[in-house]
């Protein structure tokens, strides 16, 4: 097995977030909002992996965001988006969403849905700041489609495996691999779904269900952000 130096973060030992009251419940893989951990800021560029569970009429107002490139993936449910350049979409399982935040833009969040709506939500640093916001949906991702996220020097790679399959995972300086479903093998460690593995210098490396399907966000990172 090829000697790789990786760290796994368990789904428990995620920071518990959100708004229990208002039907928001939040895992956050990293210092976010009013946690902070000094160790814990960011890996490469991605500064947050959030898995959000949002109830029925449920949803984040209005808010800012700026020089930050988040991405979404909606694992059930539907999740409606509304931004300050007049668009508004209903992104569901399967789409990938886009939000180039850019010198600047405002947005909402809500799951307008009569059924619970999960999405697992990430954000990397550009490795430029400024410029006009910009978005994108891409419908019904296929597997093992790279996503490139040029303004970060960055790829997703959604995998979805069945049971015996094997999949190559990039060789990368930051690889970061979050189990979406089911349990998959990796390096020798079973990963659980929310349980995340941060592994530098990646080289060679293979990801395989340990019994049933499962389905990985894998990014491929370059740049270590700004």
């Amino acid at each position: 097995m090829t000697h790789v130096r990786r760290a796994v973060q368990r789904a428990p030992e995620r920071f518990r977030g959100g708004d229990p009251d208002a039907g928001i419940a939040t895992w956050h893989a990293f210092s976010f909002s009013g946690f902070y951990d000094p160790d814990n800021v960011r890996f490469g560029p991605l500064a947050a992996c959030n898995e959000e569970h949002l109830a029925p009429g449920a949803g984040f107002a209005e808010h800012p965001h700026r020089d930050v490139e988040i991405v979404t993936w909606v694992v059930e449910g539907e999740l409606t988006h509304e931004d300050s350049t007049g668009r508004r979409t209903v992104v569901r399982p399967g789409d990938l969403q886009r939000l180039s935040a850019g010198a600047g833009v405002l947005h909402t969040e809500r799951n307008d849905g009569g059924a619970p709506l999960r999405f697992v939500q990430m954000w990397l640093t550009p490795t430029d700041c400024g410029g006009d916001p910009s978005y994108e949906v891409v419908r019904g991702i296929a597997d093992g489609t790279p996503y490139a996220l040029s303004r970060a020097d960055a790829v997703l790679h959604v995998r979805r495996l069945r049971a015996g399959e094997r999949t190559a995972l990039p060789d990368a300086p930051w690889l970061y691999v979050h189990v979406v479903r089911g349990t998959v093998r990796l390096a020798g460690d079973a990963l659980e779904p929310g349980d995340a593995a941060r592994i530098l210098d990646a080289e060679s490396l293979e990801a395989e269900p340990a019994g049933g399907d499962a389905e990985l966000l894998v990014w491929e990172m370059r740049a270590g952000g700004l």
